[in-house]
């Protein structure tokens, strides 16, 4: 089933809207959005105004809408400038299970209400954007305009690997950017900022319910720069392989997995790379060749058949002992620059030099510059206040 989209208003809102206004004009559907991107509960929320959950379930339904003065409420304990909550903005609306989540059974309710609310705010961005600038077309096996027909069967994921280097002309060898390939290719990935402390246990998801896909990763991964890639190649065989999803199911998240170690270690060039007895040091090199996890390499020995059950359980027992002494230590996609998504942030350039402030898309988004930036992936630039 496809998402709701909505294109209604084109135009940036007016920074000056009033409560008074707003509330004759209220969305519900933002007031949800609002509060998902707030993590919060319908209770928390009527809690802090000073209202019944039962009024701002109505609220949420469209069956009352809220006074003046709840409005400007509402701002205050969602975070939210008013003129967020105008109905007549381009607006997607995606539900919990349009998107693929990993680890979705470590995941609450709320966190990932979380993800699809931020997610749905990275296409309102990309929308802005792509109104300005020509993004680079998508090119996946497969998908139409928030329609995905696979080409390939979901129980062949190392065929669908094949096709898909075959399609994008990437011969047998290393993925050197695993990101940027995904952005050149027209598939929207984001880093959420928000998910190391606020979504701990989201992984990944990622969307074909949209325009354009989506992939959204999060911080966590993002210190180890090879399962970082390892992830990001995961979500891109979601979005080939899986256009009906069935969020947490062990059989398409072990499809997916098994189609990222395709995809970054053929097995035609990776088979007679591999030493025949797990010797650690040797996989650790080829690790560095090849841009992944010395234990996707190890599960790569043993998918294969290149060594025993015996010696792959030994390997990650070693392994595991050596990580804890400090050796074979991980890396940061800090030094990467081809694995930290750069697509909305070099539209936003573009657009800026061509005349769009930071300002007028965070009117026309309805959001604060601080949440803008946030989407875009900018840190905060100001200067940190120290008291001591």
């Amino acid at each position: 089933m496809m998402s709701h989209l909505s294109v209604i208003g084109h135009g940036a809102s007016s920074g000056t809207q009033s409560a008074v206004e707003i509330a004759a004009a209220f969305d519900p559907g933002r007031l949800v959005q609002a509060r998902r991107l707030a993590g919060l509960t319908k209770s928390a929320v009527a809690k802090e105004i000073g209202v019944s959950a039962v009024a701002l379930g109505n609220w949420e339904a469209g069956t009352n809408l809220p006074r003046p003065d709840h409005v400007q409420k509402l701002c205050d304990a969602l975070d939210v400038p008013i003129p967020f909550f105008a109905a007549g903005r381009p607006y997607a609306r995606l539900s919990e299970s349009d998107a693929h989540f990993r680890s979705l059974r470590r995941t609450p309710a709320h966190q990932r209400a979380k993800a699809i609310a931020f997610t749905e705010q990275v296409w309102e961005l990309t929308y802005a954007l792509e109104k300005r600038v020509q993004l680079p077309p998508v090119r996946l096996p497969g998908f139409s305009a928030g329609e995905v027909t696979p080409r390939v069967k979901s129980d062949e994921p190392a065929y669908a690997a094949r096709m898909l280097r075959a399609e994008w002309n990437l011969g047998l060898g290393k993925i050197p950017r695993m990101v940027r390939l995904m952005e050149q290719h027209g598939i929207v990935v984001a880093l959420a900022p928000f998910a190391g402390s606020a979504t701990p246990t989201v992984d990944a998801f990622s969307t074909s319910r949209l325009p354009r896909p989506v992939v959204v990763m999060t911080p966590d991964r993002a210190q180890d720069v090879n399962r970082h890639r390892f992830t990001a190649a995961h979500e891109l065989g979601h979005l080939i392989m899986h256009p009906d999803t069935a969020p947490g199911d062990p059989q398409i998240e072990k499809e997916a997995d098994q189609f990222a170690a395709e995809l970054l270690t053929p097995a035609e060039s990776i088979t007679p790379l591999l030493p025949n007895r797990l010797d650690l040091h040797a996989l650790n090199r080829l690790s560095k060749e090849w841009g992944v996890s010395i234990e996707s390499l190890i599960y790569r020995c043993h998918e294969l058949g290149t060594v025993s059950e015996a010696a792959y359980r030994r390997a990650f027992q070693r392994l595991n002992q050596l990580r804890k002494v400090s050796l074979f230590n991980l890396e940061s996609v800090d030094g990467y620059p081809g694995e930290i998504p750069a697509l909305l942030p070099k539209a936003f350039e573009v657009a800026q030099a061509n005349g769009l402030s930071l300002t007028a898309l965070s009117q026309e988004l309805s959001c604060k510059p601080a949440r803008v930036r946030m989407l875009l992936g900018q840190s905060d630039r100001r200067p940190q206040l120290r008291l001591v």
